[in-house]
Order: C-alpha cells, then structure tokens, then sequence
C-alpha cells in the first residue's frame, strides 16, 4: 500500500456504490454476460472491464454494439441489463466488511458523506435498500444527472457541492479505473478498494490511488486509523 497523499484529516467523505460499498461486480459481470449472449456480442474481457468499469450506460452500451445508438436503444438495452443485474443480486448482497464501523465512524464525528455513482436510480434504490443503507446515505450524486460521465470528474464535484465540502477537503473511495481518474480529476484524495480488480489494474490504466486496500477494516486500521483516534475533550 503507497503512503496517502490524500489531506491527513478530510472533511468529506464520498463513494462509489457498485463495487465500493459491496463486492457485487461478479453479479453486473454475469448480468452483462446474459445481454451480451442475448444479443450476439463477445463476452467482456477483464481488460474491457477495467476499461468500462465505472461508466455511465450511455457511454458504454455504444461501444460493446460499436454502433451509434439511438435514446430508445440506449434505455432499452440499460433497461434489460440492469433487471438482469437486480433479479440476480436480490438477496445476496452484504456490506463490504468495515463499511458499517466507518459509516458510524464518520457519522459520530459528524464528516459528511455522499454516493458518487453511475448506477442508474433504480439499481441506486435496489442496491442501498438490499444493504439496509437507504436511511444512512441518502446524498446521492448519479453520474445520468451530470454534463459528463467518469472519468471525468462531473459527479464528484457535485458531491461535494451536495455536502457543502470544497473537492479538495474530500476523500473519495473508489473501485473502478475510471472512478479514480475522476476523484483525481476532482482534486480530490482517493483511496481504491481491491474488490474488482487487482492493484496493479489501477497504475497499469494511468489511474493511481492514493492507497489501495482490499476493504474498509483495512482502511480503517491503516490510512483511516486516525478516524478512530479519541477525539479531543
């Protein structure tokens, strides 16, 4: 793990959802390899995943049919994947391990946090709700509401508009490539989870984290251990 660069004490705290707040890109990977046989398109490669990874539908679905598409397509095809996504994840989804000590963390230092995500609403709702996370995070940022996609830094900034907290006070946590490039973007600190692909992924595709680790209680007992110091009377 590289030695943070991000600010000692940020102010803001900002995720990703899909692959950040839980390991679930296994589940959008066997949802993708449904459409894709459906529809007779090659099945994703790890590389296409990195790349792809963390993007808005819209920025994606033209690029696996490698044809411009028109708004109905593009809601149909999001439509049909992602019910894909949410039939196969009901029920098997659980926070990824030290989400919770670090929500309540955050939460009794009174550090504000928000989603950054590309996720559309109704897997933002399916995901949060399947988590128990609907009444804990409820400042939400989509990537579909913004001029630009990751990894531009767009949804980031309006995060941190969101909580009233300057990009350059906020860390973000990341999972995707495309994710980290945009809190880079952002001015943001970033701290990469493990769960969708290896460390090495992030530097080989020119998106360096801050720190890399493969779950919050690693967070929380390496870069984020000064969040659990006891405060000053």
């Amino acid at each position: 793990m590289r030695g943070p660069s991000f600010p000692r004490r940020p102010r803001g705290f900002i995720f990703d959802l899909d692959g950040t707040l839980v390991a679930n890109m296994a589940l959008h990977e066997e949802a993708f390899a449904l459409f894709t046989n459906r529809h007779g398109l090659p099945r994703l490669t790890g590389d296409m995943r990195a790349r792809l990874d963390g993007k808005r539908n819209r920025d994606i679905f033209p690029i696996l049919f490698e044809r411009p598409l028109s708004p109905e397509e593009q809601s149909r095809f999001a439509d049909e994947k992602e019910q894909l996504y949410r039939e196969r994840s009901r029920g098997r989804l659980a926070p990824l391990p030290g989400l919770l000590r670090l929500l309540d963390t955050l939460e009794r230092r009174r550090l504000p946090t928000a989603l950054a995500t590309s996720a559309p609403l109704e897997n933002v709702a399916h995901t949060l709700s399947e988590l128990g996370l609907t009444r804990r995070l409820t400042q939400v940022v989509r990537s579909d509401t913004v001029a630009r996609g990751k990894p531009h830094p767009d949804v980031f900034l309006a995060a941190a508009q969101l909580i009233e907290i300057r990009p350059e006070d906020c860390l973000a946590f990341e999972d995707a490539p495309a994710g980290v490039l945009a809190a880079r973007a952002a001015g943001m600190g970033c701290v990469a989870l493990t769960t969708s692909f290896p460390a090495g992924t992030f530097a080989a595709h020119g998106a360096e984290p801050d720190a890399a680790v493969p779950d919050f209680d690693v967070f929380l007992a390496g870069p984020g251990a000064w969040l659990l110091e006891a405060e000053a009377p």
